[in-house]
This record gives structure tokens, sequence and C-alpha cells, in this order.
């Protein structure tokens, strides 16, 4: 679980040290933000994703200032969320738009820091681009073959606990095998997979309807859908398809 960390004010953290470290990693974006939702410390791979060459062309700007504004609306209310609640967003799946318009996924994590007195100073949080499995890991043949019915039954009713019985395995055990394979759930999974099949829709049909994608994509109900979609790719799928047809997504 994520604890709230704690510190006098965002200049007592040692910026310089933490950065250093996550510089080295290409895969995840670390940042710090105040209460305000202003970036206050970035690494290399936050800069990359903003679209920027130098971490001065981030800090002191808020996730409206830079992110298509479907996308930087949501960053930022997930951010005031974690200041006015103090509550974390944890292993949150989200789908990214990258410059070039290339598109990945990504588990966000965000935490609220903290002074002395409780008082929350800002944020702190990481996004974890998911890439290719850790296929070397000797977990990934125990699995392999849910990770594969989930991607090819993702428009039916697929049952986890089902698949990890006839794995041999608790459900519990999928999750933590998973966690060291994949870097997510066998849940977040079915999502990934549900929703790329809807933004395939999408892009290709603009105006189909909302019902119809949810169906095709493994939803019976189409409610349920949309928000989905919207918590995970940052915009309603009409919104969404607003976008593509003006070549914006």
């Amino acid at each position: 679980m994520i604890s709230q960390t704690c510190f006098d004010d965002l200049e007592a953290i040692n910026i310089g040290a933490i950065l250093t470290m996550f510089d080295a990693l290409n895969d995840i974006a670390f940042f710090v933000k105040d209460r305000e939702g202003r970036y206050f410390g970035v690494n290399r791979t936050m800069v990359r994703r903003c679209g920027v060459r130098e971490k001065e062309e981030v800090i002191g700007r808020t996730a409206l200032d830079l992110f298509p504004p479907a996308l930087a609306e949501t960053y930022f209310a997930q951010d005031r969320k974690v200041i006015e609640s103090g509550a974390a967003i944890d292993k949150h799946l989200e789908l990214h738009i990258y410059p070039g318009r290339s598109r990945g996924w990504c588990i966000t994590r965000k935490l609220p820091l903290q002074d002395k007195d409780g008082r929350i100073i800002g944020l702190i949080g990481t996004s974890r681009d998911l890439g290719l499995p850790d296929d070397v890991n000797p977990a990934y043949r125990q699995i392999a073959h849910i990770a594969e019915y989930i991607r090819e039954n993702y428009q039916h009713n697929v049952c986890l606990k089902e698949l990890a019985e006839r794995a041999g395995l608790s459900l519990s055990q999928v999750e933590r095998l998973f966690q060291k394979v994949f870097h997510h759930s066998p849940r977040q999974m079915l999502v990934q997979c549900r929703l790329s099949a809807a933004r395939a829709i999408i892009e290709k049909k603009p105006d189909t309807r909302i019902a119809d994608i949810a169906y095709e994509c493994g939803y019976t109900d189409h409610s349920a859908f949309s928000r989905q979609f919207k918590s995970v790719v940052g915009m309603s799928p009409t919104e969404y398809g607003a976008q593509v047809a003006q070549g914006l997504a």
C-alpha cells in the first residue's frame, strides 16, 4: 500500500538525489507537484512525455499547460483529488498520448506529501509504461495461457477465478504472478484489451453507436463502458470520436 510522506515543505526534499535515480529509468515518469498542481521536479522520462526538451520547460507549469485538453483535465482533476482529499491513487491504468500522437498504456500512482503538521503541501507520483512482458521470468509459463485467453476472449464474459482454478492456482496467486510478469493485474489486462478494441472501432468509424461499441467489446452496460473509457482514456467515447474526426487523436 502507498503511505503518505512528510516534509517541512517542498524545498526540504532532496529533489536532486531523487531525480538522479529516476533519470536512469526510461520506462517510469516521475514527478513532484505543489498544492496548485505545478510541477516542482520531474525526471527525463516525464520531460519526453510532455513533448519538450528540458526540465525547465516543465517546472512551474501544470498538466493543463502541457497536455491535450481532455487528458490535461483528467490529470489535473486527479491532482486536485489527491491534494484535497489526501487519498492516494494507486495502480491506475491509463492510456497516454505521447508526442507524435503515439499511444501507450501506463500504470499511474500518486500520493500526497504532508508537512509535519499533517498539512498537504503537494503530491509525488510515478507513471510506468506497460511494455513487453517479462517472459524470462519463471512465472511467465504459469500464467501465459491465462493472458492469451484474456486477449482472445475479452469480448466475452471472462471469469478470472475459473481461469485461475484451471491453472491450479488461487486468484491471489494469479494476481501476484501477473504483477511480476506484466506489471499490472489480470483485470487491468482485460480492461486494456477491451478499451484497445473500442478505440480501434472508434478510430475506424467514429459515428458508431456507443451501445454497439460496448457490446462488441464485452460490456453489457454501455453506461459502465463509457465511465470506464473516460477513467482510463481521459475522455468519453463520444469526445474521443470527435477528436478522431478532427484528426486530433
